[in-house]
């Protein structure tokens, strides 16, 4: 979906259309953008981004709080509208799916005008704009789906899969950050084909997983098929303060008393008879630089987190913080069941 939040909202709310709008939080309380419209991107203003700076940079920008509701229920709507054209859907997030249709017969069978009628029956029934992509492999379709924003779509046929591939930027794929991309820069490889040309174990050795999977990427190969039910991995919670904190006891009043039973309940909640593989803390800084630390423990205890607080607070340098959060990670479902013995 092109700048979904932000797009309900215009469609809810004429008033709101043809001028910057972000949907975010407070500017007084600290708060970040979900999202914005192409109004607003023109002034630089993007997603993630805190309040207080997307409003330097465009003074007229409407910020307005999220109606998470309302989106949940345009979602399944949209996903209604899916279901008419193919069962196999793995969601990525509220506005986002993959959707397999190689063995459809809707639309003569073309992937094509599936699309095509897919963002035609959205924008016909939720008056909302939808952009496509349109390959035969996931990474790819991805990649697509971004050519041709907003309310278009972009076609790569099994034929252009490696000359696509060749000249995309690395910045491109799914999965390279920011940080991954500078090592990758400062190693010389800036485009797929510099990848492709590459020896595979030397990559493997400079950048491990992320090395291999580009490889793949680069040579055209992405087996990864559309995954109709995603496993949960971690469930985590978080809190951006109105005001900065800097001491342990700040810190841990915070984890004690809000983060971890909230962290407990939404565990409870989301995956009751799961086992937990690992426990974590993250922290931002005034500067904004996150940091993150993790120990395995197989179950959830708060004064387990006493020490990665700790561990974690090491690296403030008399930094203030402003974003706290705990997660666990799960252990995979197969691997939580018991077998029972007869």
């Amino acid at each position: 979906m092109d700048c979904f939040y932000a797009a309900v909202e215009m469609r809810d709310n004429p008033n709101y259309r043809g001028r910057p709008l972000a949907v975010g939080g407070n500017e007084k309380q600290r708060g970040v953008l979900s999202t914005c419209n192409y109004e607003a991107r023109k002034y630089g203003v993007r997603s993630a981004m805190p309040t207080a700076q997307a409003l330097k940079l465009c003074p007229q920008l409407l910020v307005v709080p999220g109606r998470m509701s309302v989106y949940k229920e345009v979602s399944r709507k949209i996903h209604t509208i899916f279901q008419r054209y193919t069962s196999i859907i793995e969601p990525l997030s509220l506005d986002e799916a993959f959707l397999d249709v190689t063995n459809v017969d809707i639309c003569q069978g073309s992937a094509t005008l599936i699309a095509q009628a897919i963002r035609k029956d959205i924008w016909n029934e939720l008056e909302l704009t939808a952009s496509a992509g349109v390959a035969p492999l996931k990474f790819l379709a991805k990649v697509a789906s971004d050519i041709n924003k907003p309310n278009g779509q972009f076609v790569i046929t099994p034929e252009e899969v490696q000359t696509t591939v060749d000249k995309l930027p690395l910045e491109k794929i799914p999965g390279v950050g920011k940080v991954s991309l500078e090592k990758l820069h400062r190693a010389g490889f800036y485009l797929c084909e510099d990848i492709k040309n590459s020896d595979y174990r030397e990559l493997l050795r400079q950048f491990g997983r992320l090395g291999a999977s580009l490889w793949k990427k680069s040579h055209g190969i992405d087996n990864r098929e559309v995954i109709v039910e995603r496993e949960r991995k971690s469930v985590g919670v978080e809190r951006t303060f109105s005001h900065n904190i800097s001491t342990y006891e700040e810190c841990w009043q915070v984890i004690e008393d809000k983060l971890f039973p909230e962290l407990d309940m939404r565990l409870t909640k989301a995956s009751p008879d799961r086992s937990i593989i690992k426990q974590g803390i993250k922290v931002k800084f005034a500067d904004f630089q996150l940091t993150t630390i993790e120990h395995i423990h197989p179950q959830l205890e708060l004064n387990d987190f006493k020490q990665l607080l700790s561990d974690v607070l090491k690296r403030q340098k008399g930094r203030e913080i402003r974003l706290l959060g705990l997660s666990v990670m799960l252990k995979p479902e197969e691997q939580s069941k018991q077998l029972s013995f007869f």
